[in-house]
């Protein structure tokens, strides 16, 4: 199975600033979405996580912006799972101007693993056909 996923992202006037530059708190936001396509790509979209009983909230962000985007660029974001516990996952991701390939901003979330009562899981326990394939799509992140 491909190991880093991919998500095309079109940047809306709504995300960016009074200079039409993209506001960094879209970042996160786009993290989220692509994390959540990542999970659709690997037949077990978050709705069905927590059908299933668990939720994966976030318990970190960062994100660190190297080169400005714009109003009408499009974004490709790469997402890898880069660790995985039984309690925890890290995620990591790489922003790019699809148009010319630059790299424009890096970012890592990092999850754990909780069920209906909001208390911490072990998803090897819980689910242990989802814990293998998240170990299964571990990889290093990109430097």
């Amino acid at each position: 199975m491909d190991k880093v996923f991919s998500y095309q992202h079109h940047i809306q006037y709504y995300e960016t600033d009074g200079m039409r530059i993209v506001h960094h708190s879209n970042y996160i936001r786009w993290m989220e979405e692509a994390r959540t396509a990542m999970m659709e790509q690997l037949g077990y979209g978050y709705d069905r996580m927590e059908r299933d009983g668990v939720s994966i909230p976030v318990i970190s962000a960062h994100c660190e912006y190297k080169e400005m985007m714009r109003f009408g660029q499009s974004c490709r974001i790469e997402v890898r799972v880069t660790a995985v516990s039984q309690v925890r996952m890290a995620v990591s991701y790489a922003f790019y101007d699809t148009e010319t390939g630059h790299l424009c901003a890096t970012g890592a979330t990092g999850h754990c693993f909780v069920g209906q009562n909001g208390r911490p899981v072990s998803l090897k326990k819980k689910l242990p056909e989802i814990f293998e394939l998240f170990c299964s799509i571990v990889s290093a992140p990109e430097n």
